[in-house]
């Protein structure tokens, strides 16, 4: 299943309600597309009302949004190529606010349907969709369809939308979602915070009672926690602490080849670091015996068998929906199998799994006869050599949850086809009922979440570990600067949606600015790369100090030193802008007149300037950062990123080595300011005219200091 997000701006000047109503007719149809939603507290986005972004592709504007929607549901938006007149009038003549000229356009669209029911045609069209949204959102529409001047037009407007739930569930929504935004603006102004809008959680629980809710969160340690469980793990908190209920955290240790104490003991870390405080933390593998004797159990009510038919053939008969030929085992042969041969991992033991006996015809796959125990030899990290064989997900996971009071399972959508099998376990087992939410899963463009795939990113010494600030997981992106507000504010603002949201990473960055911007200091910082050093003539002979605000915008963020003196550092890039006579600014100082420029080639070498802090710095064009030329400036290491992928989304069948970036990691040389020698590592900062970096390896290290630039969620051009 794909997933589009329809991003609408609230406070633009129309609500684009042609595109909300188009949005709304796919997801009511059968189609298997789903279209998330998200309102911003903003004017534009991007220049226009509203953006469609699908797989890391964004459309812009109601005509490009409409016109891609038609192309991809051709059923769903009849008459793509005979609507086209009509998007054009509609979307620039009928969006007028004059009367004069609106009644113009509107004397001609009511002569058009005269006669007519739809825009074109005998069925809804994308010129209706297009017309009746640029009508609704038109102010002056409300009075003019009540006065019956326009008959044509108020008899196809009024049928349209009794015809199509979609139309005035489109308003609806629009007006539900934007009256909520200007709330938590109110409510925000009160207390001094701008609040970003955040999801509907209002999913009503089957069952749920205050003070018995129990969630879960089952992280396998084959891996670090990557940004999709954080967001798995969060909602199961968010849910357990609303009913008052209570959350496991269980370690899913079944699978002692991928396992190992490193990976157990950071996801715990990473969850405190998340403020996610479990009631209480078991292990899977806690449950062996109990699952033992369970799979016994289903043994010998015939619910399963031991099948011993090679990987690859018994892979081809249940695609192909043909009964194994172990499936007839006698009980006491498989008894004798699981009990003795396979407990023991022996060699015949070795050769067998346990499958549970459901439907190897099932249309659902995941129902054919899927496996429930195989043998392992590797010791296990806790249990050590105890076991020779161990539980699938498949059967441990309903099982342990049942078993731990677990009364609501949370969990991506991409078991849905699994859900069938959860309940049958349950049923089989004679096990308490357990309700399951499905909710759609994160991805993000040019980003693999597979922990098999991370970790041979991490053994081709691609990545330095599984903090690189490369990587998706709680602790490279909070390596990159993520913070830990800036992360729980994502996850809370995308919600328990079932659908699967493809997000380009500008989305969390951009919320992530909005927590740093008003605390991190402000700082200065000149590339190094043929640097120019600037005379100023009349400038302070010696070195001269002055405390200045850290954050011109908030006192509390402290005061710091800056040095004023004679000799100044400009970047390159700057002083080959500069011409002699101009009149420039630079910046927290005043104003500064160019005498001489040297150059050699195009390079400059050298400036001369005058102060002239008497001038209106209103009135210059270039304001220009500079840094004191003295032994107190550090030489540091500015660090950039890339994705480690450069396909926006893989498609199945994908080989994700061959779309690797060829090259990721980009640094460049700095010198900055003195503050820098006194911060320390995780420190947050801007550089002026920079942007937001976090501190990786501080002053005073064996290394030269190293700064991870932090993304503010502006798309790169």
């Amino acid at each position: 299943m794909s997933t589009t997000t329809l991003t609408i701006a609230a406070k633009a000047p129309a609500v684009a309600y042609s595109s909300v109503i188009a949005a709304n007719l796919v997801n009511a149809s059968s189609s298997d597309e789903s279209i998330n939603f998200e309102f911003i507290d903003e004017k534009d986005i991007e220049g226009d009302s509203v953006k469609l972004t699908n797989d890391g592709k964004i459309l812009v504007g109601q005509l490009a949004i409409l016109n891609g929607l038609a192309d991809k549901f051709p059923l769903v938006f009849q008459d793509k190529e005979g609507s086209q007149k009509w998007l054009k009038i509609a979307l620039e003549k009928l969006t007028v606010k004059n009367f004069k000229e609106l009644a113009v356009d509107l004397e001609k669209l009511d002569a058009h349907l005269n006669f007519r029911s739809y825009i074109t045609g005998y069925a809804l069209s994308l010129g209706d969709v297009a017309v009746w949204g640029v009508l609704r959102a038109n102010a002056l529409m409300g009075s003019i369809l009540k006065s019956g001047v326009y008959v044509n037009v108020t008899r196809w407007y009024n049928f349209i939308a009794g015809a199509n739930e979609s139309f005035e569930k489109s308003v609806e929504m629009v007006t539900k979602s934007v009256n909520e935004l200007r709330k938590s603006a109110k409510a925000a102004s009160s207390n001094g915070k701008k609040e970003t809008h955040k999801a509907n959680f209002e999913i009503n629980l089957p069952d749920a009672e205050i003070g018995k809710v129990v969630t879960r969160f089952p992280p396998e340690p084959s891996g670090y926690l990557h940004i999709g469980h954080a967001k798995a793990a969060i909602l199961n908190e968010y849910f357990a602490h609303a009913y008052k209920g209570k959350l496991i955290v269980r370690f899913d240790d079944t699978n002692p080849s991928k396992e190992k104490e490193e990976f157990q003991d950071s996801i715990i870390e990473d969850l405190e670091l998340l403020g996610i405080k479990a009631d209480l933390i078991t292990y899977s593998s806690d449950y062996f015996d109990k699952m033992y004797e369970l799979a016994v159990q289903m043994i010998k009510e015939g619910k399963a068998y031991c099948d011993d038919t090679p990987l690859e053939k018994m892979r081809e008969e249940r695609m192909v929906g043909d009964a194994s030929a172990r499936r007839a085992r006698t009980v006491e042969e498989n008894l004798k199998i699981f009990t003795e041969e396979m407990k023991n991992g022996t060699e015949e033991g070795l050769k067998n799994c346990v499958r549970a006996k459901i439907d190897y015809q099932n249309p659902n796959k995941a129902l054919r006869d899927p496996v429930i125990y195989r043998c392992n030899l590797t010791p296990h990290h806790r249990t050590k050599d105890a076991w020779k064989m161990y539980p699938t997900y498949d059967f441990c996971v309903p099982v342990v949850d049942a078993l731990e009071g677990v009364t609501h399972c949370l969990r991506t959508i991409e078991y849905r086809d699994r859900n069938p099998q959860y309940d049958w376990m349950l049923n089989a087992l004679h096990l308490r009922k357990v309700h399951i939410w499905d909710f759609g899963r994160v991805n993000f463009v040019r980003t693999l979440l597979s922990k098999r795939k991370l970790q041979w990113f991490v053994d081709k010494k691609y990545v330095g570990n599984w903090d690189d600030p490369r990587f998706p997981t709680v602790r490279g992106v909070r390596r990159r600067g993520m913070t830990v507000e800036g992360l729980r504010n994502f996850v809370i603002s995308q919600g328990p949606s079932k659908n699967i949201i493809n997000l380009d990473w500008s989305s969390i960055w951009s919320l992530n600015k909005k927590i740093i911007d008003p605390i991190a200091p402000r700082f200065t910082a000149i590339s190094a790369k043929d640097v120019v050093k600037v005379t100023l003539v009349d400038g302070p002979e010696e070195p001269k100090t002055e405390e200045k605000p850290k954050h011109k915008k908030n006192p509390d963020v402290g005061v710091k030193p800056v040095i004023y003196y004679k000799h100044v550092l400009l970047e390159q890039e700057d002083a080959k802008t500069l011409a002699e006579g101009e009149e420039i600014t630079f910046m927290d100082w005043g104003n500064v007149i160019i005498n001489s420029i040297t150059k050699e080639g195009d390079i400059v070498k050298s400036v001369e300037a005058k102060l002239h802090l008497e001038g209106d710095f209103r009135k210059t064009s270039k304001k220009l950062t500079w840094l004191a030329d003295t032994d107190d400036k550090v030489l540091v290491d500015l660090t950039d990123f890339d994705h480690l992928i450069t396909k926006d989304k893989l498609e199945e069948g994908d080989n994700f080595e061959n779309f690797l970036t060829p090259e990721t990691e980009f640094h460049s040389d700095a010198y900055a300011d003195l503050n820098l020698r006194k911060l320390k590592e995780g420190d947050i900062l801007q550089f002026e005219r920079k942007g937001y970096y976090r501190v990786d390896k501080p002053f005073g290290t064996s290394q030269t200091p190293q700064l991870f630039t932090i993304p503010d969620g502006k798309t790169k051009k």
